[in-house]
Parts: C-alpha cells; sequence; structure tokens
C-alpha cells in the first residue's frame, strides 16, 4: 500500500510539482490550498504524513500544526519562507517533524519524507515491548508508557525518548541525538535539539533544576537517567 502524503500550500504551483514529483517515488499525494479544508480531510482520513506550508493567508502553518498536535502524533514537515531560525524554532516547538526552508530541491524533501517515514513506520520498527525501569516500549505500536500510562508524543519525540531509553546512562551529545534521529544535517549551532528535549521533559514533568529523567552534562550533551538515580 502506497503511504499517503497531504501537502498544504497555498501555492497551486508547488502543489501540484510536488504531487507529481513525489508520486515518482511511489507515494499517494494529496494537496490542499486551504488549510482548513486540509485540516479537516486529516480527521477524516488521516495521512501517513503532512507537509505544512508555514505563510498562508487564512491560518498560518504554526496554527495549522497546533491544530493537529492537539489530536494526532503524524508527522508533520514544515516549510517555511525563508529558513528563518525563528520559525525552525517555534516549529519544533509546537511538535514539527523536520522543516526544509523554500526554495528546496525536491530531491532533498524526499529524502526527509522518507528518513521520518522509516522510523515511524510500524512495519520497520523491531517487534516485542522493551521494559526499562518504569518505561515500557511498544516498537510496533509507536507506543512508550511511563507507570503504565501512555504518553501523547510527536514522532520525533516518541524516537528521542526511545533513545534515551535504550542509551540509559550513556551520554549522547548533540551530534550523536542529531545523527540517529534524522540521518541528516543540523546546523551545529541551532536549538533544535535542546527544543526537543525541553518538549520531552514537559512531556514527563521532568524539572531541570532536579531531574528524576533527563539530565545536562555540561559542555557534553544530555545522560538519560536510572529510575534510581
Amino acid at each position: 500500500m502506497k503511504n499517503k502524503i497531504f501537502v498544504i500550500d497555498d501555492d497551486e504551483k508547488l502543489n501540484d510539482l510536488l504531487r507529481n514529483y513525489l508520486s515518482n517515488f511511489g507515494y499517494h499525494v494529496v494537496t490542499f490550498t486551504n488549510p482548513k479544508i486540509g485540516l479537516d480531510k486529516i480527521n477524516k482520513e488521516l495521512p501517513d504524513l503532512v507537509i505544512l506550508d508555514v505563510m498562508m493567508p487564512e491560518m498560518d502553518g504554526f496554527t495549522a500544526c497546533r491544530e493537529i498536535r492537539k489530536e494526532y502524533s503524524v508527522p508533520i514537515i514544515l516549510l517555511t519562507a525563508r529558513g528563518d531560525v525563528t520559525d525552525r524554532i517555534v516549529g519544533l516547538e509546537l511538535g514539527a517533524d523536520d522543516y526544509l526552508p523554500k526554495p528546496f530541491e525536491p530531491r532533498e524533501l524526499v529524502a526527509r519524507i522518507q528518513t521520518i517515514l522509516r522510523r515511524t513506520q510500524p512495519g520497520n520498527m523491531k517487534q516485542g515491548v522493551l521494559k526499562s525501569g518504569r518505561f515500557e516500549v511498544s516498537p510496533d505500536k509507536h507506543i512508550i508508557k511511563l507507570d503504565n500510562k501512555e504518553i501523547e508524543l510527536s514522532s520525533l519525540e516518541y524516537e528521542a525518548l526511545y533513545l534515551f531509553i535504550r542509551k540509559k546512562g550513556s551520554v549522547l551529545s548533540r551530534d550523536n541525538i542529531m545523527e540517529s534521529l534524522r540521518g541528516i544535517d543540523w546546523s551545529a549551532f541551532d536549538r533544535s535539539v535542546d527544543i526537543l528535549i525541553s518538549r520531552l521533559r514537559q512531556k514527563l514533568s521532568d524539572d531541570p533544576k532536579n531531574p528524576v529523567f533527563i539530565k545536562t552534562i555540561r559542555s557534553s550533551g544530555y545522560k538519560f537517567l536510572d529510575s534510581d538515580e
């Protein structure tokens, strides 16, 4: 079965280009120029991935991303007009999985899509439940539980927390985290990793000043603590 991708962008020419180009890679692409119609369609027919433009007149991409995240953890790639750092930070804070500045090469977008779908598709995940301290991970269902209660996570947050659990007790540098999660180069000066960790701490109710789970190791990175640390 083909992966279904929704593109929400008010640029009709770009939508046509992406529909035709992505279709050549085996994706079923549905495009929307009106974000409200796109959101309504998501509520009726959840896709495998959403490509969302930030700059739209009726509803900006940040608002649309926020609305999607209220109900769904579907992967979201934001298209930012200028590649502005602020846009990227806001997008990640809202739970976007990736961002791509305009103009971009369509092949790069395909690479981002392939990377995200490889790590989020159930068929590509190891079977079996991983239990570690207070956590339980079900890779086939894309679910992590804390104290037997499911944590609501975006796909990127899920992968980050899963990485920490697998590497529990090890110090992970920002470069380690970047490479493990996306397989693409993030800017060394980008705050993306820090924002992602901040979101995870919020989901885990983890105080960075007195951490139970994620400890900042100055000048090194982050360490996921054992339950008795």
